[in-house]
């Protein structure tokens, strides 16, 4: 408990001077929580906008559910604040949850706390997606409570960890992925032991059930909108089979940043070791459930790279859903087996004799330093800091020379992410959400159309996905982060400002010189620059 309040202390010290990580983060999900919260629409109906947003266009159900606990963290505190609760609840029920499903389900002897301890440390250190909160951290503490009522176990504890964790989780950052792996693990329960494991499939249910209440828009959205949105025209079908083949393994060696798990300096090559040691074994010897587990972790980065094969394409093309629901996220399952694996690997290894003996200890430490050194103030602290990300000082002065209600304009960016307009209270026209009207999509395009069609890769990248609706540019590519010590210019922007001013546009904020800014119809303003942002802003009046 200790090593954790070391590990999040950075964020109660720092505040908004810390490091934190910028991809699907700060550009995107904190600027999300604030601007819902400042919004009135928290619990705004089914069929509520959130006005700041896309000039309106953008769904209340695009944001997270009134029912989950983080959406309250940004509502009640300072987004630090929130932050900082938020890593630490996550991680502190990280450790207790694989702690518990190591102890009582796979290490139960005493001997072997070094190992659960040591295991559970290092799991909970893992970086993670911070808007997944215990998506995939929560999953030991799940998995704890599945084999307790497996087993025939009945406690009030397994139903409050059952009815609680779903408000603190997502079910489409991880635990659909979970929890469709329970019925398939109670099926093959059925089938080996040809009995119904009645409480085991209920409680797999109750689960699912307590998600659906506390995800509420989102499944109204899937099931019920039939509005065609962004996700319509999502394409990932595209790989040949041997990239597929290089991606698997390169996901089963390094990971993915979505579900990190930091595996790769210390656990993998145990594991092979641990591996070599078990098929050495008489038959009737070998770690069963240890092979399993090593088996399952292939397969799942197999699953992940397989799922982006151009073979799928005519399954995709008549079963759209396989197009708009990402299922290469099992994956989300690996941190979890991983962790489960290495402390098999560990027990392996251990009864190997004296000398392997005094050596597990020395594996749980370098473990446990590995994944300290991807604490976020170390792993980006070459990224601006939330203070210069967001840049308050400067935009509260870009607002007071604008001198309008800002309900009353709309804005767009270059070269830097629109959630830093919206963390600032500027209404936007571009927005990072994947899940938006197709018509509005349609719409914006046209105001980058002339800048798609130089560059195929943006071309791709927005039509077949768009969940970065920005105004993208040749020059620039898929950069959004220019600071204010880049040379970087626009000389051949070619914009349709008639477009931009048709959905509301009046001001562009730029963080590069826009060398043809008058062919485009665009008006420098003033330059802002601030000691306490990272960026240099370029005001521009559509004319």
């Amino acid at each position: 408990m200790i090593a954790l309040v070391l590990f999040v202390s950075p964020l109660y010290i720092l505040g908004e001077d810390a490091h934190i990580r910028v991809h699907d983060n700060l550009d995107s999900n904190l600027a999300w929580y604030k601007v819902l919260a400042e919004s009135g629409q928290l619990r705004g109906p089914i069929d509520a906008v959130i006005p700041q947003v896309m000039n309106g266009n953008l769904s209340r159900n695009a944001f997270g559910s009134e029912f989950t606990l983080i959406v309250w963290l940004y509502a009640l505190f300072p987004p630090m604040i929130a932050y900082a609760l938020s890593q630490t609840i996550t991680r502190v029920f990280a450790f207790i949850g694989m702690y518990l499903l190591l102890k009582k389900h796979f290490l139960k002897e005493e001997k072997w706390a070094p190992i659960t301890i040591g295991t559970a440390l290092a799991f909970a250190f893992t970086p993670f997606w911070p808007s997944g909160m215990l998506s995939t951290l929560g999953m030991p503490l799940a998995l704890w409570v599945f084999l307790n009522i497996r087993q025939g176990e009945r406690s009030w504890k397994n139903v409050l960890v059952l009815t609680l964790l779903p408000f603190y989780a997502s079910i489409v950052l991880g635990f659909f992925f979970f929890l469709s792996a329970m019925g398939i693990f109670w099926l093959t329960d059925v089938i080996r032991k040809k009995a119904w494991n009645w409480p085991f499939l209920l409680s797999i249910v109750y689960m699912t059930g307590i998600f659906f209440i506390v995800e509420y828009r989102l499944v109204y959205s899937f099931l019920f909108d039939d509005e065609p949105n962004s996700r319509d025209e999502y394409f990932h079908a595209r790989l040949t089979f041997w990239h597929c083949v290089r991606l698997t393994f390169k996901n089963f060696a390094l990971g993915h940043h979505h579900a990190a798990s930091m595996h790769t300096l210390v656990i993998l090559p145990l594991m092979f070791v641990a591996l070599f040691m078990t098929l050495r074994q008489k038959k009737g010897k070998k770690d069963k459930v240890f092979l399993f587990l090593f088996l399952l972790n292939f397969a799942l980065s197999a699953w992940y790279a397989f799922w982006f094969y151009k073979g799928w394409l005519p399954l995709t093309e008549r079963f759209h859903v396989l197009d708009t629901f990402n299922f290469a996220r099992y994956h989300f399952l690996r941190p979890l087996v991983i962790y489960l694996l290495f402390a098999l690997t560990l027990k392996i290894i251990w009864s190997h004799g004296p000398f392997w003996r005094r050596l597990v200890p020395v594996f749980v430490l370098a473990q446990i330093m590995t994944v300290s050194f991807f604490n976020e103030e170390i792993l980006f602290q070459d990224k601006p800091t939330v203070r210069q990300f967001y840049a308050e000082e400067q935009f509260s002065a870009i607002k007071e020379y604008i001198g309008l209600p800002q309900e009353d304009y709309r804005v767009a960016s270059i070269g830097l992410h629109p959630a830093i307009a919206q963390y600032n209270g500027f209404y936007t026209l571009d927005s990072y959400n994947n899940f938006y009207p197709l018509t509005y999509k349609y719409q914006f395009r046209k105001i980058i159309e002339k800048e798609l069609e130089k560059n195929k890769t943006l071309r791709i990248y927005f039509d077949e996905w768009g969940g970065r609706c920005y105004l993208f540019t040749d020059e620039l590519g898929k950069h959004y982060m220019f600071k204010k010590r880049t040379k970087k210019r626009l000389k051949n922007l070619e914009l349709n400002t008639e477009a931009f001013k048709a959905i509301g546009g009046s001001y562009l904020f730029s963080s590069v010189p826009i060398d043809n800014a008058e062919e485009n119809l665009l008006r420098l303003e003033k330059v802002f620059e601030s000691k306490s942002s990272v960026w240099k802003i370029y005001l521009y009046k559509a004319i």
